[in-house]
């Protein structure tokens, strides 16, 4: 009777638990079982295993062999295991010392000629292991950039199972397995085509109501006919946004790991995502979910950027729902008859969306065909608690002669500076009560002292209320843009003026007058 023992990582969302890899062989008929609720692509490891210790020169012992994944109880879903499930066996087949494998985490997929292929979820699943105390891991080559960007663990690429053996029976002298290269070369990719703020003419108030909703992390909608510009404004956004801290900017990459977004040789990306379903996306692509494995959605690969509709009429009216709880929360939980999943999806919500189903219905002398029921049914498409939520709704005119020979619009950089000391003022502001933009203030906290603002700066906002123009989040939320105005104009604390535009930007134009 031989056993050996070593670990792997099992992913639920983006939280794993180590798993102890055991395997037992003793004297029988050859077979080769797996236990510990293995899923099919988990539980057909045995022959990839065994075609690929053979291509290394190493045949599995012609006896009985068991493999059970500990806890049994937990869900093991894909193809990670396999190169953990390979060292198990070859360390109670003695052909590896049993010892030196047993704190080791392995993630990575064998093919058949024992080559160790590269698999999803390796960020995530390294930083539970280093949660758990591992001290070293295991990892595909392809995947050895992102499994580095974890500090205090040694992480080891390998590109094939004969290479992992011969690493293990040098290491026996030693008595631990060498670090890879720490950092891997960054692989220069073809430079995107650089977007700017300035190649958007004319459309003042849009831009205005862009860069408030950067600076305090806001929710925006455009409204407008095609071609007046909603797309381009929407796209630019992420380029006047301050650059992600290194945590913020893990999570994303972590969320990118789980769908093979994190491309190899790459240093940690501290741009804010932007991510832009096609209208005919269904719930689950948009909030997550699937019929095997639980996948992120759009709004969590959005996390901690941009999420932009366009065309948000037309999306599916249950995808659009599905968007009210999270942008509460920011996280989405999925629920099935097993398992519970959650993903992080703290993201910036931007709509672009027609006055009707021609385009045409915004603007004099454009010629609209649509009927007015047609145009209410249209408007009826993005609903009233959705739209609630969103602080920044901007009617964006078409194009005039005027407008396209105006003066080019400030840069990116420009408007991206004054984002970035509008950022550093809230910061230092909300720092000893846990927030760190105007968007996550709870509107209690301004309706309070020392932040409540006098009756005669929120006067308009009260009339409104009172008039049930707005709810109290609508209140809230037009609170939160008026402190972000303020911080945009370098002022202590916002006037009647800024919450007269927040206000305006809400479409109670009338009210406020």
């Amino acid at each position: 009777m031989r056993l050996a023992m070593t670990r792997a990582v099992a992913l639920t969302g983006l939280e794993g638990t180590v798993v102890d890899v055991e395997c037992h062989i003793s004297p029988g008929l050859p077979a080769f079982g797996i236990g510990g609720l293995p899923d099919a692509a988990c539980a057909q490891a045995p022959d990839r295993v065994r075609s690929a210790a053979m291509s290394a020169e190493v045949p599995l012992p012609p006896h009985r062999i068991v493999v059970n994944l500990s806890p049994a109880s937990l869900p093991k879903r894909g193809t990670s295991f396999d190169l953990g499930i390979a060292v198990a066996v070859l360390a109670a087949g003695r052909q590896i010392p049993a010892e030196l494998v047993r704190g080791v985490v392995h993630i990575g997929e064998l093919g058949l000629d024992g080559r160790v292929r590269p698999v999803n979820g390796v960020l995530p699943a390294v930083f539970a292991a280093q949660r758990a105390g591992a001290r070293c891991v295991v990892v595909p080559a392809a995947n050895a950039g992102e499994a580095a960007l974890v500090d205090g663990i040694v992480v080891h690429a390998v590109t094939d199972l004969a290479g992992l053996i011969g690493a293990y029976r040098a290491a026996e002298r030693t008595g631990e397995l060498p670090a890879s290269q720490a950092r891997p070369p960054v692989v220069e990719a073809e430079a995107p085509r650089r977007i700017d703020l300035s190649d958007v003419t004319g459309q003042h108030e849009a831009r205005a109501a862009l860069e408030v909703a950067a600076a305090g992390g806001h929710h925006l909608l455009l409204n407008g006919p095609p071609g007046s510009g909603k797309t381009m404004l929407a796209e630019r956004l992420v380029t006047v946004l301050p650059p992600l801290s290194r945590q913020a900017a893990l999570e994303v990459a972590s969320v990118a790991s789980l769908v093979g977004g994190v491309q190899p040789g790459r240093e940690l990306d501290t741009t804010p995502p932007f991510v832009a379903p096609h209208h005919s996306a269904s719930v689950a692509a948009i909030v997550g979910g699937g019929g095997g494995a639980i996948r992120p959605g759009a709004i969590s690969r959005a996390h901690q950027g941009v999420l932009f509709l366009d065309e948000a009429a037309e999306f599916k009216s249950s995808a659009l729902q599905a968007l009210r709880q999270p942008l509460e929360s920011g996280e989405v939980e999925i629920a099935r008859a097993r398992l519970t999943v959650r993903y992080p999806a703290r993201f910036q919500l931007v709509m672009a969306a027609n006055p009707c189903p021609c385009g045409q219905g915004q603007g004099k002398g454009l010629q609209c065909s649509c009927s007015p029921t047609q145009r209410r049914m249209y408007a009826q498409r993005l609903s009233g608690p959705l739209t609630d939520r969103v602080d920044l709704q901007v009617e964006v005119p078409p194009m005039t002669k005027a407008g396209l020979s105006a003066q080019p619009g400030e840069s990116s950089a420009d408007v991206g500076y004054r984002v970035a000391q509008a950022r550093g003022a809230q910061a230092e502001r909300w720092f000893a009560h846990g927030w760190s933009i105007n968007r996550e203030v709870p509107g209690s906290a301004l309706r309070r002292p020392p932040f409540r603002l006098p009756a005669s700066v929120t006067s308009d906002l009260d009339r409104a209320l009172d008039l049930h123009v707005l709810t109290l989040r609508g209140y809230d939320r037009a609170l939160r843009v008026a402190w972000s105005v303020s911080d945009l104009r370098g002022r202590p604390s916002p006037d009647r003026d800024e919450v007269g535009f927040a206000l305006a930007m809400r479409r109670a134009e009338g009210v406020a007058a």
